[in-house]
């Protein structure tokens, strides 16, 4: 490595000055305020009352049945997710709409022949089972669960079936997408809308505070948005790159007037990263054939590494203006651009090594959630990519969240191998070092190769199973393919 992770500063002196030489204008305290803090305050947002600033990002847990319905496994994890302490669970799980569009053949989705809602209730049971476990009350706690269509990473029986809203030359060539897969129609596209919208109706009948609408991460809502070349109603202009979205906040509005909505949005993208021939080392997989680059959203056509972000603070206009207050903000694809959208200093199976430092990253979300915040004021925010902070992620939590950058603080990978962090931080007690995720990666590079995602190296649950054994060779495998 020739950038120092945080987890290998012994100071929060030193991180300091380190987040300082690469960012200037962020800062940090050196000692967290814990119960007297910022991240301890609540929140109003939709009329209740949030207990404190720590969220749970959604997860695709790669556990359930393959008629989508929750094992002990599932079980555990949103056990977990309740004893963290967190009073935002943002989605929780990442829910499919329909089997097609599911990125595993292992996800939750919407199943007619499967006691679906009778899955849900129990996923939620578990959570408040698991909050009241350590002494928290269910009052101030505001739980989602995350609607989402794969699109085009979409993998329902275990292989590749993509679904894609347009044509997107760079990833089908990193993809080897074959030139036959047709764009989603009109009327297939309105058809995967009514789901989300019957989705979110059995949301509501099982308990749910809200839905996500995901539009992320280069699934199917967030590819719409980025669908500047694709005819008809739904590509082209802005107006109609966000018409799918807009009919899905309708129609669950008029189904479910009383349940919220939230959006987790990729508020910008970057080009693919494809690893380069200098130590694996990520480097941009685009050519000057697709410049000007019209395949993302809040990209600069004529320069695709930088941000374009007119159009994603118009969407967030749009958001308000639709009613919406809650919004996730996250950034590129674990698929193409895994070291900007979730930084770690080991990359997964299908991944590169790192081409900067991952703390810049980490700087990339911060400050993208600082932009969205400063254009549009009425919105509650929360942040991501905070796990790779290790040791100092309550310091640049704090000083986000008390200087009126962000309202909560997104964990995902982090509450995998070290559920009670928040509930530590929060009483202004020691980190648990021996839990901190380190940014191992296991937690993806497990599903990659078709095995249940969790934290293999911290967490004994997952430790001791056999897919620990394997996941180990394929590591081992990849060092030394990667070496030779």
């Amino acid at each position: 490595m020739d950038f120092t992770p945080p987890g290998r500063l012994k100071t929060a002196e030193a991180f300091a000055a380190t987040l300082r030489s690469l960012a200037p204008h962020l800062d940090c305290p050196l000692v967290p305020a814990g119960a007297d803090g910022p991240l301890a305050q609540p929140i109003d947002v939709y009329g209740r009352t949030i207990g404190n600033r720590f969220a749970v990002h959604p997860m695709e847990g790669w556990d359930g049945t393959t008629n989508g319905l929750p094992t002990d496994h599932t079980l555990r994890r949103w056990r977990r997710f309740g004893e963290s302490g967190a009073k935002l669970i943002w989605g929780g799980e990442a829910f499919a709409v329909q089997r097609d569009g599911r990125a595993n053949a292992n996800q939750l989705y919407l199943e007619p022949a499967a006691d679906t809602a009778g899955g849900l209730h129990a996923l939620r049971s578990a959570l408040l089972e698991g909050h009241a476990a350590v002494g928290c009350s269910p009052d101030d706690l505001f739980i989602g669960l995350q609607l989402t269509h794969s699109g085009r990473f979409a993998r329902p029986d275990g292989s590749a079936a993509p679904l894609i809203a347009h044509r997107h030359p760079p990833l089908a060539e990193k993809y080897a997408l074959s030139p036959d897969v047709e764009p989603l129609t009109d009327g297939a596209l309105e058809a995967i809308g009514a789901n989300f919208v019957r989705s979110a109706l059995l949301a509501r009948s099982v308990g749910f505070d809200f839905v996500d609408v995901k539009c992320c991460h280069g699934y199917l809502l967030h590819e719409m948005l980025g669908c500047h070349e694709r005819p008809g109603p739904y590509g082209g202009t802005f107006e109609n790159r966000t018409r799918l979205f807009r009919r899905i906040v309708e129609g669950i509005r008029t189904a479910c007037p009383d349940l919220s909505i939230g959006v987790r949005v990729s508020i910008a993208d970057t080009v693919p990263f494809v690893p380069g021939p200098e130590a694996r080392r990520g480097i941009p997989g685009v050519r000057d054939a697709h410049l000007p680059y019209r395949f993302g959203f809040g990209v600069d056509a004529s320069n695709p590494l930088e941000q374009d972000m007119s159009e994603p603070i118009r969407f967030l206009e749009l958001l308000r203006d639709l009613g919406i207050r809650l919004v996730n903000i996250t950034f590129g694809s674990p698929y193409y651009n895994p070291h900007l959208q979730r930084p770690a200093a080991y990359p997964p199976s299908d991944g590169y090594m790192p081409p900067e430092d991952p703390l810049l990253g980490v700087v990339k979300h911060l400050d993208l959630v600082r932009v969205c915040k400063a254009a549009v004021p009425e919105l509650a925010y929360v942040g991501s990519g905070y796990s790779y902070l290790q040791e100092y992620l309550p310091h640049v939590a704090e000083a986000e969240v008390g200087g009126g950058h962000a309202d909560f603080v997104g964990l995902g990978r982090m509450i995998l191998s070290y559920p009670g962090l928040p509930r530590d931080v929060l009483a202004g007690r020691s980190l648990d070092r021996k839990l901190i995720c380190r940014t191992f990666s296991d937690c993806t590079t497990a599903p990659r190769n078709g095995m249940i995602s969790g934290c293999f190296p911290l967490d004994g649950y997952y430790g001791t199973m056999p897919q620990a054994v394997e996941l180990r060779t394929i590591k081992k495998r990849l060092r030394s393919e990667n070496t030779t």
